[in-house]
Formats: structure tokens, C-alpha cells, sequence
């Protein structure tokens, strides 16, 4: 793994946690369009002008695609780190395609997506009642997952972080401390824990469930 790197999301994703997280408008695809530039903007200074441009030349309220921007910025890159986490570790192995919008990763020899959420509040239970019953809470995240281009019923692992002071998202941006929480996953991993879920016809949907609490 590219230590350095990560060192550098990791201080990237620190400049995203001095504002508020709003999103003021439901994702959609026009504005997925304007902000595109974020795949391919690692560094926050970088990222700021890009942002003016955009609002500038389409006239849109700048205020508003600046969050929207920098929440899909911080949310991609901190992704990509948990997945250069997993990518580096013994026993998986990356995928190749990087189209692939079903599979990040094989873990010891099965095929999952991952996804980092913050714990929901739309489960509408405590995070005891969570840990005590995590199926269900692995069923709700299939279920109200997404709708955008990631949305499916294939093997997930699910990376779900809670924060004790209510700030979950900020978590997202602690990639030192998710990398000890997913390594020491990885090293103990037994298929036995996953969940099989029969989200399709004649299919069983194999999830992973990695807790990371502060």
C-alpha cells in the first residue's frame, strides 16, 4: 500500500470537517454531472476554484453546490481509502475493472462491494438494539440503500461508523484509525459471521458487518 497516500486522503478529508453537513437538494444527476470533477481532485485548495467555475458558468446557487460538492468529494475519497484498506491486506484481492460497480474486492475468495455508512437514523433504533440484532440492521441498509448508481442486492460489506457525540460523518476522514478497526477484521475473518440474506429469487446475498465506534 501507498502509506503516503493515505496519509494524504487522511489530511485532505480534515479541511471537509470545520463546515456543517448539508446537502439542501436530493443527489440527482444533473448535479452529479457539474461536480464531476471531484474523482479526479485529491487536494481541498485544488477543489474550491473548480466550485466557483461551475456555479459561475451554469448559474447555479453557489452556496448550495458548494456543499453538495465537497459532501460527494469527502464521501468519494474517504471510500476510496477504506477500499486501498482492504485492497492491501492479506487474503483479498482487488478487482481489476474498476467499472465494476458490483465488486470492489474478493475476500478470501468471495466477491463483495463495500460501503462505509454512518449509523442511520432512519433505522429508528438505538445502536444497542443494533449490535444486539445486527441482521436487521443489514436488512434496512439493503433496503433503503442508495438509489443511485451503486444501488444492488449483491455482497456488501458494510464498514458502519458511530460516533458517541452524534457526529458520525466526521469519522469518515479517521482512515488511521478505520484501517486498525478493518485489519483487525480481516485477520480474524470467519465466513461464518456473515450474513446470508435472501434479498433475490434462488440467490443468497452474502454481507459483512465491521463496526467502528468512537
Amino acid at each position: 500500500m501507498n502509506t503516503s497516500y493515505l496519509e494524504t486522503l487522511e489530511s485532505e478529508l480534515q479541511y471537509r470537517l470545520s463546515y456543517k453537513y448539508v446537502w439542501y437538494r436530493i443527489q440527482n444527476d444533473a448535479w452529479d454531472n457539474y461536480s464531476g470533477f471531484i474523482y479526479t481532485t485529491v487536494k481541498w485548495e485544488d477543489l474550491m476554484p473548480k466550485i466557483s467555475e461551475v456555479a459561475s458558468k451554469f448559474k447555479i446557487n453557489k452556496n448550495e453546490f458548494f456543499y453538495y460538492t465537497i459532501n460527494r468529494w469527502y464521501n468519494y475519497w474517504s471510500a476510496l481509502a477504506v477500499e486501498l484498506i482492504f485492497a492491501d491486506l492479506d487474503g483479498v484481492i482487488p478487482i481489476q475493472n474498476r467499472k465494476n460497480k458490483l465488486v470492489d474486492f474478493s475476500l478470501f475468495g468471495e466477491k463483495f462491494d463495500h460501503k462505509t455508512s454512518v449509523f442511520p437514523k432512519g433505522f429508528k433504533k438505538s445502536l444497542e438494539y443494533a449490535q444486539n440484532h445486527p441482521n436487521e440492521l443489514v436488512n434496512w441498509l439493503y433496503t433503503n440503500q442508495s438509489q443511485q448508481q451503486r444501488n444492488h442486492l449483491e455482497n456488501r460489506m458494510f464498514v458502519v461508523v458511530y460516533a458517541n457525540n452524534g457526529e458520525h460523518w466526521k469519522l469518515k476522514a479517521q482512515i488511521s484509525w478505520l484501517k486498525d478497526i478493518i485489519s483487525t477484521y480481516v485477520a480474524t475473518f470467519d465466513d461464518s459471521k456473515l450474513f446470508r440474506l435472501q434479498l433475490q429469487p434462488y440467490k443468497i446475498t452474502k454481507a459483512g458487518l465491521i463496526w467502528a465506534i468512537k
